[in-house]
């Protein structure tokens, strides 16, 4: 061997090693002021972008609304004939708030298969909160390390508590009722009032 401790050089295959070199001297095409140009023109279009699709999904929603409902034409119509243009539209409602539930139950189905897919996906990569496991011990000594320590913090535990004196509360002598209303009527019982308040 040449040198002891010295390990042999090894080099990437040719096919690689260009693909390594333009990695380890890569530099960006454009600076920083040229990205920064270049993010705020994409911000600005995106931006009109939205303006213009929210105007568009405004016209369509005006057309199909003209499509769906003509606008009635109210005058000249007699009583019954308001009343069976009332009862068409309030079919009509019916048949669209069916439609509309329908549609409803369908997202919330979908979207709740969704749900149950993506906690499958998650528990298949393993990205779902794991509980956290007590660290398991090896070997026998490390096992009765662990039971002696239990069995010496049970025998404390009692130790380690605190000591709380009991205070007898002070009862107050039960006397007759009558004497003490007795003895606070009148302006004399308002004055120990106010001298007990103070």
């Amino acid at each position: 061997m040449a040198g002891e401790g010295h390990l042999p050089k090894l080099t990437p295959p040719d096919s690689l090693q260009g693909h390594i070199k333009n990695r380890s001297h890569k530099k960006s095409k454009y600076s920083a002021t040229r990205r920064l140009l270049l993010k705020g023109k994409l911000l600005k279009k995106a931006a009109s972008m939205l303006i213009a699709e929210k105007e568009q999904n405004k016209r369509d929603r005006d057309s199909a609304l003209n499509e769906r409902v003509p606008p009635l034409k109210l005058s000249g119509l007699s009583a019954q004939e308001l009343q069976e243009l009332c009862k068409d539209l309030h079919r009509k409602i019916d048949t669209v708030d069916e439609a509309r539930y329908d549609l409803e139950v369908k997202v919330a189905k979908n979207e709740k298969e969704i749900q149950t897919l993506s906690q499958k996906i998650g528990e298949m990569k393993g990205t779902m909160n794991r509980t956290k496991l007590k660290r398991v011990k090896k070997t026998a000594d490390d096992k009765l390390g662990a039971l002696t320590e239990l069995k010496s913090s049970k025998a404390d535990f009692k130790a380690n508590l605190k000591t709380v004196k009991k205070e007898e509360e002070k009862k107050e002598e039960v006397t007759d009722w009558r004497k003490n209303v007795e003895a606070m009527s009148g302006m004399e019982g308002r004055k120990k009032l106010f001298d007990a308040g103070q």
